[in-house]
């Protein structure tokens, strides 16, 4: 704790909320005090000398003096491996029942008494103390395993473990989630546990990591590589860059150390190029979700209960000023359980989905500790809420003013409680209770507080480590939980939204998650600070998040609270144009809309907010070829050339999709940007000048715009001016070919997503476009407009 936070804590332990959250906290403390063992000093344990083997299916299993590996490689080539007895399943990970073994790669001896299986895609060997080597086809060591060391506590306090791994000296690493550090993780230690945000001082927050995965994505000149250890505990990644020897070839390794609190110590490894690997992790974790194509518009977040007055004066000020709006996320205040505001919120509904605007309540898990509550009424006799190891319901503060649960607002703070989404029945329960909104013409779900915490004026904010939950039938407590909380809520709101409309694809968005989130919907980081540091932590949680799995992810414009320069704003609001998630918000006292910032900045944000229109039909295409591909929408501009050592450093620049490269502005009264290009021909799109890569290129970034560049040869599905769509085709370099995929939007419903290629070519001066079919290649069925000429 610093001096800025004592102060506020301070000055919040004063109040009433403050007293309650220091209560509360103290309840908390004293619950683990009774409900969880001491830890005493564990006795360490490492696996020792291999003592034999067991062949099996894909791999089989090898005995050492004090422990047991299990080892097996998928068809596929994905690798999994596990010690002491733990398998594959349960997992909160998985889509479905892991990958079948493959039969060919077969466990046989290696040199100096290891062992070794040998697959097309992949070699993996095990040395005789325990180490573990995932090598490329061609002997390339992309990461070791060394022998792992268990604490085994006395008194059933459980088992800790650690896991160190070495790759290659040039190796970079990314991925844990969505880290506001920035996306390439450099030295340093990273907590595995999911984190709202927290108040920084007057007005401001504090950046937190509310999705936290352990997926590590490692990109080396050997190849790409992705590890992630299958366990929900709490946990901390210690990272340290390698480092070469300047051709003396005493190269220092990169090494990652994870340390974890309990639970099992496996471990799934993917290899190949980053579009291979992404869609192996896809295929594990379960394809992302198509959000409807009224999701990739222009959004808004009203902050606390808001009439209908100001519903509508909100989304006529916008459409008033050319500035268009796809949805509201609303915190829909009530007084009692069912009652409704705004009053008429089905009639509200349906007035502005006429003028193309959805309504999405905003949901939060705490249900307020009232016996005059129905919700609270029902969920206690069904036995929904969490409870210590006594019996008791685990009760907290709300987080904010308001906490609503799926009907509505729990009302005002004060004591809350919290169902235990990792029961199937407890789930099932609170899937029912989005019928209400849903029947009043709501849209999806837009989750808030699914950490989940309560409130405190300092210290940990997190419930009870010893709150007891059913995980599927398991048994175990919050520990184990605390990390699935967010993802096991998104997925009794997908199944919820799924019963009530079977012939629509549920839209979900949730501000914590996990491994396996994309299943369900995207995410957004709330709390994002309101500086030119949030700016930039808000595009490194993207790409992050992008790399883990999760593709439809974003921030609010400005942050979430306190005052944003209205440059800050206009930049952010410029970046959020290229992202996924688009969205702005407001609260009370606290508008966040463009014309609130005078009317340059409401000229040029109706300006990036027409070019993220015209560009609606090309994010469908990213939108359909994440579910079917599992590659993000907005990637490191290293996604094509992973072997380039010098884009593997570019932080401030992103590809949207194959076409484009977005270079955003990312500091304070910046004009101009240096932007390093990935090898090929690229197209400034504000006037069509030729730039050749690979190298940094000066590009002009005035207040109006950001610097865009198109690929040579690319195919981009846009709204053509008069409505409908058109292809914008970028000349290819002369001698060079170009294309790309246009996916059709599906609808709402569950309709597969079918991509078409066009091919692109350049013959005498003129630039020929066509389609592949079955039939050979035919005329695009859209409008044709040739750029780059």
């Amino acid at each position: 704790m610093d001096g800025r936070e004592l102060v506020r804590s301070m000055r919040e332990a004063g109040s009433v909320r403050g007293l309650m959250g220091a209560r509360s906290a103290w309840r908390h403390r004293r619950t683990d005090a009774r409900g969880l063992p001491p830890r005493g000093a564990g006795r360490a344990r490492v696996p020792g000398r291999v003592a034999g083997a067991e062949p099996g299916p894909g791999g089989g299993s090898l005995r050492f003096a004090r422990a047991r590996l299990s080892l097996r490689v998928a068809l596929g080539g994905a690798v999994f491996w596990a010690w002491d007895g733990a398998g594959p399943e349960p997992s909160y990970a998985l889509a479905g029942p892991p990958p079948e073994a493959d039969p060919r790669a077969l466990l046989e001896p290696d040199t100096d008494g290891g062992w070794r299986v040998v697959s097309e895609r992949v070699t993996v060997a095990v040395a005789h103390d325990g180490t573990i080597e995932v090598r490329t086809p061609g002997g390339v060591v992309l990461r070791r395993e060394r022998p792992p060391r268990w604490w085994e506590a006395p008194g059933g306090a459980g088992t800790r473990w650690s896991q160190r791994s070495e790759v290659a000296a040039d190796a970079r690493f990314f991925g844990l989630g969505g880290r506001a550090s920035g996306l390439r993780l450099r030295d340093g230690a990273y907590r595995l546990w999911n984190t709202g945000p927290r108040p920084a001082g007057a007005g401001a927050c504090e950046v937190a990591g509310s999705v936290t995965m352990p997926v590590q994505l490692v990109v080396a000149d050997g190849g790409t590589h992705l590890a992630f250890y299958d366990n929900t505990w709490d946990g901390l990644v210690t990272l340290y860059e390698g480092r070469e020897g300047a051709g003396s070839g005493h190269d220092r390794p990169g090494t990652s150390e994870l340390r974890m609190e309990g639970g099992p110590l496996r471990c799934w490894v993917m290899t190949g190029t980053p579009t291979r690997v992404l869609g192996c992790w896809a295929r594990l974790t379960g394809a992302p979700v198509m959000p409807p194509a009224w999701a990739l518009g222009h959004r808004h977040g009203l902050g606390g209960p808001c009439g209908e007055h100001a519903v509508r004066r909100v989304v006529a000020d916008h459409l008033e000023r050319g500035l268009p709006l796809s949805a509201v996320e609303l915190a829909v205040g009530r007084e009692g359980a069912r009652g409704t505001s705004p009053g008429g919120a089905a009639a509200l509904a349906g007035e502005l989905r006429a003028r193309g605007t959805r309504l999405v309540p905003v949901v939060d898990p705490a249900v307020r500790a009232d016996p005059a509550d129905p919700v609270y009424a029902e969920g206690r006799a069904r036995g929904a809420f969490l409870c210590d190891a006594t019996g008791r319901e685990v009760r907290g503060v709300a987080q904010g003013a308001v906490g609503r649960t799926a009907r509505g607002a729990t009302g005002g703070g004060g004591w809350v409680v919290y169902p235990d989404f990792t029961a199937a029945g407890v789930r099932g329960w609170w899937a029912e209770l989005y019928g209400e909104r849903s029947a009043q013409g709501f849209s999806g779900a837009w989750h808030t507080g699914d950490e989940p915490e309560s409130y405190a004026p300092f210290g940990d904010r997190a419930l009870p480590r010893s709150a007891r939950h059913a995980l599927e039938g398991a048994g175990g407590d919050h520990r184990e939980a605390h990390n699935v909380y967010g993802l096991a809520m998104a997925r009794a709101a997908f199944d919820g939204l799924r019963a009530l409309r079977p012939d629509e694809r549920p839209f979900v968005v949730s501000r914590s998650g996990w491994a396996g989130t994309q299943r369900y919907g995207g995410t957004w980081s709330g709390g994002a600070a309101p500086d030119w540091a949030g700016l930039r932590a808000s595009l490194a949680r993207v790409l992050g998040l992008g790399l883990c799995g999760v593709p439809y992810s974003g921030s609010d414009v400005g942050g979430s609270c306190g005052a944003v320069p209205p440059e800050l704003y206009l930049r952010w609001f410029q970046l959020a144009a290229y992202l996924p998630l688009f969205r702005t918000s407001g609260a009370a006292g606290a508008r966040r809309e463009p014309w609130e910032f005078g009317e340059e900045v409401s000229e040029y944000a109706r300006a990036a907010l027409r070019e993220r229109e015209r560009l609606l039909p090309y994010f469908v295409t990213l939108a359909g070829l994440a579910g079917l591909t599992g590659a993000p929408y907005v990637r490191p501009v290293w996604w094509g050339h992973p072997e380039d050592r010098a884009l593997r450093e570019v932080e401030d620049a992103f590809l949207l999709g194959d076409a484009l490269l977005v270079a955003p502005v990312l500091e304070e009264g910046a004009r101009h940007r240096v932007v390093r290009l990935p090898r090929g021909r690229w197209y400034d799109t504000s006037d069509g000048r030729p730039y050749e890569g690979p190298g940094p290129v000066r590009l002009a970034a005035p207040l109006s715009r950001v610097p865009v560049l198109a690929r040579a040869g690319a195919v981009l599905p846009v709204r053509a001016p008069g409505g409908g769509t058109e292809l914008e085709v970028w000349a290819p370099a002369p001698g060079r070919t170009g294309g790309g995929l246009v996916v059709r939007d599906p609808g709402d419903g569950w309709k597969e997503p079918e991509p078409e290629r066009c091919t692109v070519q350049l013959r005498g001066g003129e630039v020929r476009v066509s389609r592949t079919t079955e039939a050979g290649a035919q005329p695009p069925e859209w409008p044709v407009r040739i750029r780059g000429l």
